[in-house]
């Protein structure tokens, strides 16, 4: 990843480097490619940014309000062969399908690089998992790297992918770049930092994202799950003995015995909270309240067993990460022609899912990452006139 940095550094100390590799740092692209979208005020301005700090950067703006486009864009303007690496098969297929209709490219430039279909274009995509895979592949043969979702970087595993590839020019592209475990900061070499970012209040007042609300449902936990809820916290509380979770933590990692099992408890009294049997009657008075509003609705869950649970009361679809691809696309469409009106959706809805008209989302279950609450609140903001989002809690 330092390969032209460290040529440029003996060039400016006047030193003579003779590049010997096959690897260039500008990889034209075959034929020169045209914009035909027209950029958001916003979306210029991030433009600028990464095009100010030397082509290379972070763009953190909202789900929903085209970063997308704004990639694109920097593809026709640097007119080098790019890879652009996403999180998710159904990413990769809308870059595709927006690349597409955004430019003049033909289909021929655009190719996969995954499972089966492995062809080196002059516009690659990729996903994280093939990418780390294949990366001493891939890494010659392009100038420009694009990485959706780019909070998944840092991990130790995908990190590798960024470090191996020549790319002079660079592009990162998240909602909420600021990880719960602090490695956001190991983005900044990697990637170069963040450039641009806009708040999502201020893209609301402008009208570039659905106004919205933010609504808590309180539910009460029955009988039975009271009365667990209670021996589990008591036998919690004598096994930690007064000590914060992240000492427990340390000390489960160290293997002391007393704090494993608190850690399995807490567990349990986590997954006891969030399958809470109220919950689902009052997901289906929400259903049964915003349907008859006329609104689109995506319940979203963590567990694969609640969302399947879910779904056969609400009698719609639901949408889980062991689903095959032809299953996950017919009920996605289904959803979006609006044959079905409700769709409930695992983590794997977080990301990398374009449901363009919902308006309402329902959350069962969650983690307390606000990057997670973000991207969920993103997924029913796009703007349509006359909407008003509601996320119900």
């Amino acid at each position: 990843m330092y390969f032209f940095d460290i040529i440029e550094f003996l060039r400016n100390k006047g030193i003579v480097v003779v590049n010997e590799t096959d690897v260039k740092d500008r990889i034209e692209l075959p034929i020169k490619i045209t914009f035909r979208g027209e950029l958001r005020d916003y979306q210029l301005e991030a433009l600028n940014a990464w095009r100010n700090n030397g082509y290379k950067g972070i763009i953190a703006l909202p789900t929903g309000t085209g970063k997308t486009i704004i990639a694109i864009a920097a593809i026709a303007e640097l007119g080098v062969r790019t890879l652009v690496v996403t999180y998710t098969k159904e990413q990769m297929f809308q870059w595709e399908e927006k690349i597409a209709s955004f430019t003049d490219a033909p289909k021929a430039m655009i190719g996969h690089f995954y499972a089966s279909e492995k062809r080196l274009s002059p516009i690659t995509i990729t996903t994280y998992q093939s990418a780390f895979r294949h990366i001493k592949t891939l890494a010659p043969y392009f100038s420009f790297l694009i990485v959706d979702e780019v909070h998944h970087l840092p991990a130790d595993k995908f990190r590798y992918i960024a470090e191996n590839v020549f790319a002079k020019f660079r592009l990162g592209l998240s909602a909420t770049v600021i990880r719960e475990d602090g490695k956001h900061v190991e983005l900044f070499p990697l990637m170069g930092g963040v450039v641009y970012s806009k708040p999502l209040a201020e893209l609301a007042e402008k009208g570039y994202v659905a106004p919205f609300e933010v609504i808590v449902v309180k539910v009460n936990l029955t009988p039975d799950e009271k009365k667990r809820y209670r021996e589990l916290a008591e036998k919690y509380r004598s096994l930690v003995n007064g000590k914060t979770f992240e000492e427990v933590l340390t000390a489960a990692k160290k293997g002391d015995p007393n704090a494993l099992e608190a850690i399995k408890i807490r567990s349990e009294l986590r997954m006891l909270v969030h399958n809470a049997q109220e919950k689902i009657k009052a997901v289906e008075e929400i259903v049964s309240k915003e349907l008859a509003q006329g609104s689109k609705i995506l319940v979203f869950t963590q567990y694969v067993d609640q969302a399947k649970k879910l779904a056969e009361r609400l009698s719609t679809y639901y949408i889980v990460g062991e689903l095959d691809e032809t299953t996950r696309r017919k009920r996605l469409d289904a959803f979006r022609q609006g044959y079905e009106r409700v769709l409930v959706l695992t983590t794997v809805g977080d990301e990398g899912i374009d449901i363009p008209d919902a308006d309402v989302g329902i959350i069962v279950a969650g983690t307390s990452s606000r990057r997670q609450f973000i991207q969920r609140l993103g997924r029913i903001l796009r703007p349509v006139p006359g909407k008003h989002a509601k996320l119900y809690e």
